[in-house]
């Protein structure tokens, strides 16, 4: 058990580079990663050098990174001069345990005792597992010698040699100046060096300040020391002096160079972190799939200026296809959305269709600078975490491949958006989730209210009728006559029961229509005190009448069932002899309906839940039937359906206050 999750902790690093060996590098670390069942991340540490990096080296760089891609590997991107320290780094910060590198057999001449980088990696990683894979293949010496070969010939430029010796020119005139007011030749001396070190600024490479360094030591040997105008130098001393000049020149004019690099890289790794910043803002604002995919286009189209599509998966096929491109001179993208099933012409050929769902399919890189479906005009790639695929992006490269910065943040950005999927599927999964646990309780509440409730009023009448058949014979009319009451309370309590499902249901399926007019308050009343509760004459029940007339636009006969469960209620939960008002107010704009009892009230703890459906209260009633808890939420609902608004507080000094307002109309008289 102890060495299972020690395994389960081990996260195998691979370095990537340019190297022909480097596939067989990867492969290794990840069969090893697979053993060890533990992560697999893949390291490219970018030099400034790599700026010049021959086409081929760098086709053959983006292989093996897709290499490691598709054998699962986390493919990430540092930057730095130091290679060794940038891993060692990187291994530290992100707990890797064990470091997969190779190295030649055949031993390298290494310029100034420079260690090797297994050897720096030991040194500077002594807690690590360095696993060191030697590369059988030729050494590379005569290759890289072809390479310099070439390079050389992109470095010399016309405009560079001439600002050098310009530079060189401007030095020897000022010293010349300076002797002439009688300076020492240190000063010389300095004046030179900063001519190297202005070279080192104004021209493109540092072979130039080396060279200028050079030459700066021999115009100074022929114009400034005995004897003059000869390379020759009779005081023993100069040797000391030319080799200190050349020295002092070379590292001055080097720094400039370097710190060129280094800040150009730094803004690389700005930009690189801004990017990612933004995108990850951007997608965590976004609410649907559509806002993320436009998202994720339009950082893609920053980055890149190309052409973008960007196709969302329904399981195995692909549905929505977004197309994205810049326009010239204008940095706002031009969207199209097709469809990539669409019958209609599209603007992508069938094989790109292919060549994407075969990414879909089967979670790889496919398409331009690839070795699958090589020919096609866009490289694809899968939007992916882990092996859940939730879409296709496809880049157009043309003539210009992807370098290796652009695809480690193409990557990077990729992963931001499958995270954003796959957080708008949990979300909606989550919300779908939660809507069907919400309905099958609400089945499971219905179903044991109703199997309650349903159970005393059918017993009673089934046991009525049993007697009336029974013995109907030899029962007094008096006792036949409350026997048929009896029934009767009971058959209308289930049809008041039904009544009430059905308009709770048609509500909760938006198939209630209203049939508004301008009605009479006071009727309206009148007509809920003849439909309510027969033992309405336990009570007493005073209407507050109005002077005026008050109009209201509403739904008659739903506002009658709206006041008849009101009342009811009140009936239902307060003792016999208890008084009900009921009043009607005229207010700006509206009508405030207010029925009040003075029974024991709701507690402030129920006050909240009184219109939700299927609560009850703790309130007994005098039968000991339960209320299912649907003629107030059905009160409410009808309320909110006519534009108002419901409400209960407390009455003073005790019992229970329902509010509710409707939309007041207008009299019209008629001569």
């Amino acid at each position: 058990m102890k060495k299972t999750e020690e395994q389960s902790v081990e996260h195998i690093l691979v370095c990537v580079s340019a190297s022909p060996s480097n596939e067989k590098i990867i492969r290794m670390a990840a069969r090893m990663a697979h053993a060890f069942h533990g992560k697999f991340t893949a390291l490219f540490v970018e030099t400034p050098d790599d700026e010049n990096m021959e086409t081929a080296d760098r086709e053959r760089l983006l292989d093996n990174i897709k290499l490691a891609g598709k054998l699962g590997a986390k493919v990430e991107t540092v930057y730095g001069d130091d290679v060794a320290f940038q891993i060692a780094e990187f291994a530290r910060l992100t707990r890797v345990t064990k470091i997969v590198v190779g190295r030649s057999q055949r031993r390298r001449k290494l310029r100034f005792g420079k260690t090797a980088l297994s050897d720096q990696l030991i040194l500077n990683t002594p807690n690590k597992d360095i696993y060191i894979i030697p590369d059988g293949n030729a050494d590379l010496s005569e290759q890289r010698n072809a390479n310099r070969g070439r390079n050389f010939k992109k470095i010399i430029k016309i405009e560079d040699v001439i600002k050098s010796a310009l530079i060189l020119l401007a030095a020897t005139m000022i010293s010349f100046f300076f002797l002439q007011l009688g300076f020492l030749k240190a000063n010389v001396i300095t004046v030179y060096i900063l001519g190297v070190l202005v070279t080192s600024i104004v021209t493109g490479h540092r072979i130039y300040s080396l060279v200028s360094g050079v030459l700066s030591v021999l115009v100074f040997n022929f114009f400034f020391t005995s004897p003059y105008y000869t390379f020759r130098a009779y005081d023993k001393g100069y040797i000391v002096t030319f080799a200190v000049m050349f020295i002092a020149a070379f590292i001055t004019g080097s720094l400039p160079s370097k710190l060129k690099k280094n800040a150009k890289q730094a803004a690389r790794t700005s930009y690189r972190t801004s990017v990612l910043f933004k995108t990850n803002q951007m997608l965590q604002q976004a609410s649907t799939r559509e806002e993320i995919v436009k998202a994720t286009a339009s950082q893609l189209l920053k980055l890149l200026e190309r052409e973008i599509i960007i196709s969302l998966a329904q399981g195995e096929v692909l549905e929505d296809t977004y197309c994205f491109s810049t326009e010239k001179g204008s940095k706002n993208p031009k969207e199209q959305c097709l469809h990539i099933n669409a019958k209609k012409e599209s603007l992508f050929p069938e094989s790109e269709v292919q060549v994407a769902q075969w990414v879909l399919k089967n979670n790889k890189h496919a398409g331009a600078m690839t070795n699958t479906f090589p020919d096609a005009a866009y490289l694809y790639l899968s939007i992916r975490v882990s092996d859940a695929v939730y879409g296709v992006v496809g880049v157009r490269i043309g003539k210009n491949p992807l370098d290796a910065f652009e695809n480690s943040m193409l990557l990077s950005i990729l992963g931001e958006c499958a995270l954003a999927l796959e957080n708008d599927k949990n979300a909606r999964e989550k919300e779908e989730a939660a809507i069907l646990a919400k309905n099958e309780q609400l089945r499971s509440n219905l179903l044991r209210a109703i199997s309650h409730d349903l159970r005393t009023p059918l017993t009673s009448i089934s046991g009525n009728a049993s007697n009336l058949l029974t013995s109907g014979k030899e029962i007094d009319e008096e006792t036949k006559k409350q026997i048929y009451t009896d029934i009767y309370d009971e058959s209308m309590w289930l049809i008041d029961l039904v009544e009430n499902l059905l308009s709770v249901t048609r509500i909760e399926e938006g198939k209630m229509n209203l049939n508004v007019n301008a009605e009479l308050m006071d009727e309206i009343v009148a007509e809920a005190l003849r439909h309510v509760n027969r033992k309405s004459s336990e009570h007493h029940i005073v209407v507050h009448e109005s002077e005026e007339f008050i109009i209201a636009l509403v739904d008659a006969k739903l506002i009658v069932q709206v006041m008849i469960n009101i009342i009811d209620n009140a009936i239902k939960y307060t003792p016999a002899g208890s008084t009900i008002e009921i009043a009607i107010k005229k207010e700006i704009n509206k009508v405030a309906v207010e029925i009040a009892d003075d029974g024991e009230g709701i507690s402030d703890e129920a006050k909240p839940h009184v219109f939700e459906m299927f609560y009850s209260g703790a309130n007994k009633i005098a039968d000991s039937r339960r209320s299912l808890g649907l003629g107030l939420a059905l009160c409410k609902a009808i309320v909110n359906a006519h534009g108002g608004e419901i409400e209960v507080k407390d009455h003073k000094p005790k019992g229970a206050l329902f509010r509710f307002t409707l939309p007041a109309g207008e009299v019209k008289l008629h001569e």
